[in-house]
């Protein structure tokens, strides 16, 4: 991949990439940063992303390997802190400024959370997410299914009075 391949790729895709991650993660600096990681992390292996079929793909999962890995670290880092002073640290709520639909993804487990990022929110066909995720598709039609589920669930709980309709 040369210096203008590469960016076409970030220019085409480094808003939406951070929106996806954000709405999977719920933080959007976070998010910026993992995808601004993920990018320099294609740069520096830019011969090999020639032949990648879905170069976009490879920064997505990249960026949200890089936040899954930051969030262990925190979470262990808080655990060790907490042993050290005995105490246990509160986590806090979710902000009041995210949107309902990210406030309600947040609570989906991790595996229904990324099939729909990347299949409603990516737009994503059900094959290249099972790819991305290393799933059969069958599973992740099913974590589809569930996640919707429990997204209208947790957004009727939220707006009770509200009549959602199907696409």
């Amino acid at each position: 991949m040369d210096e203008d391949e590469f960016d076409a790729l970030y220019n085409a895709s480094y808003r939406r990439l951070c929106a996806q991650l954000y709405a999977m993660i719920g933080d959007f600096d976070e998010a910026a940063e993992c995808v601004q990681e993920a990018f320099a992390r294609a740069w520096a292996h830019r011969r090999k992303m020639s032949s990648v079929d879905y170069p976009e793909a490879w920064v997505r999962t990249t960026a949200y390997r890089l936040a899954v890995g930051r969030w262990r670290r925190k979470k262990y880092a808080g655990r060790a802190a907490d042993r050290a002073v005995g105490a246990r640290t509160e986590m806090p709520a979710v902000d009041e400024s995210h949107v309902a639909l990210v406030a309600a993804l947040r609570q989906l487990p991790e595996a229904q959370r990324q099939a729909i990022v990347l299949h409603h929110i990516a737009d994503l066909p059900v094959h290249q997410v099972a790819a991305e995720v290393g799933a059969p598709t069958g599973t992740i039609k099913a974590r589809l299914a569930r996640g919707r589920a429990a997204l209208a669930e947790l957004l009727a709980e939220d707006n009770p009075g509200a009549v959602w309709k199907e696409a």
